[in-house]
């Protein structure tokens, strides 16, 4: 007898904890799939969410509520009250923070999606004018729209990557600072139209979205995607072809690259900076002799050059805003003992820092058609 009660109590336990899980049937909630924060009335935060709502007919649609409240649970109760359905936050994928409030400081924001169990890792962070207030004709479903928009370039390497993970991992590194993509309305769309980067959690400058290719290379290695340049007049050989043009448009494809970074002075500090990039060149403009081992290498030479200058160049102007996204700071504290290194100690060294640039350009193959 005592062994049956024994088995009893064994197959009846499951059974009560089963019970005290909380259960949110998907026709019963309302599924957060983007959440924006901006500068609110009276310095109060002001959300904005993308909430998905499906019906017991498994049709859906997604309402925009925005509220203000002094914090983002104090927000989440108020949208409560404006949906039927209970919101939850587990397929959130996007946080958008305004530029405002991006120039403010955004430690607690991030903080607080780290803080919560129910949120991803995985979800990405961008920098966005005012987007969820307008009425996209072709859009359905706006929080889902920039979640794909982000994924996308971000798998083909045409924009830098900012998860909640790497964020996180970036800000409270003594040697690095946070970046994040930059998002506007273009008309009836949405498009990608720069990186924000940040000194101390605050958004000090932007760059363009052309520069994503530089950022990539120095910050670590490149394993795909494409690239267009131009060289100059003053870039171009004088004997790579008869008629020198004003400038040769190119553009590449397949690239992988590799980089390697020594500190050689820990005083001013200093270092090396050197990448090695493969590439295919499929456009190039006026028509050079690529079938020339002689002209191939002129050509990869120029072009090594240019991106050396283009390089130093996004090195500089980070620099000149004391935001280092490259995490050199992390290199520095890695190869100096006892460097005792601090955000603020890094910013002095940084500003006056030195780095020698130098690029080594193949050319693998040309004239393939995608």
């Amino acid at each position: 007898m005592k062994n049956y009660r024994f088995y009893f109590i064994i197959l009846f336990l499951p059974s009560l904890l089963i019970g005290c899980v909380e259960t949110n049937i998907l026709d019963r909630v309302g599924l957060v799939t983007l959440v924006g924060y901006d500068v609110g009335k009276e310095e109060r935060m002001a959300t904005t969410s993308a909430v998905r709502e499906v019906n017991p007919e498994f049709q859906s649609n997604v309402e925009v509520v925005t509220t203000e409240n002094s914090t983002s649970k104090g927000n989440r109760v108020k949208t409560n009250r404006k949906l039927s359905k209970k919101v939850v936050v587990g397929q959130m994928r996007v946080v958008l923070f305004g530029e405002e409030l991006a120039k403010d400081d955004i430690h607690r924001y991030i903080d607080a999606h780290l803080e919560n169990p129910t949120v991803s890792n995985s979800l990405y962070m961008a920098v966005a004018a005012p987007l969820l207030e307008y009425e996209y004709q072709n859009i359905d479903d706006i929080g889902q729209h920039i979640f794909r928009l982000l994924e996308q370039n971000i798998d083909q390497e045409n924009m830098i990557s900012s998860t909640l993970h790497e964020v996180g991992r970036d800000l409270y590194s003594e040697g690095e600072d946070i970046f994040m993509p930059i998002i506007k309305k273009e008309e009836e769309l949405v498009e990608l139209s720069g990186i924000a980067i940040f000194k101390n959690g605050k958004m000090v400058s932007s760059l363009r979205p052309e520069d994503t290719f530089y950022v990539k290379l120095i910050g670590g290695n490149y394993k795909s995607g494409t690239f267009e340049t131009i060289l100059t007049k003053e870039e171009i050989p004088d004997d790579l072809m008869k008629n020198k043009p004003d400038e040769i448009p190119l553009a590449f494809d397949a690239i992988t690259s590799e980089k390697e970074l020594k500190l050689i002075n820990k005083n001013t500090p200093e270092f090396d900076l050197n990448i090695t990039i493969k590439t295919r060149l499929t456009e190039i403009y006026p028509d050079v002799n690529i079938g020339d081992p002689k002209t191939v290498k002129k050509l990869e030479e120029a072009i090594s050059k240019n991106l050396s200058r283009e390089i130093s160049r996004v090195i500089a102007y980070c620099q000149s805003v004391e935001s280092d996204i490259f995490a050199f700071g992390d290199k520095y504290r890695s190869s100096v003992r006892n460097s005792k290194l601090t955000k603020e100690k890094w910013h002095e060294l940084y500003k006056n820092m030195k780095v020698n640039v130098k690029v080594d350009l193949t050319i693998l193959r040309s004239g393939v058609f995608e």
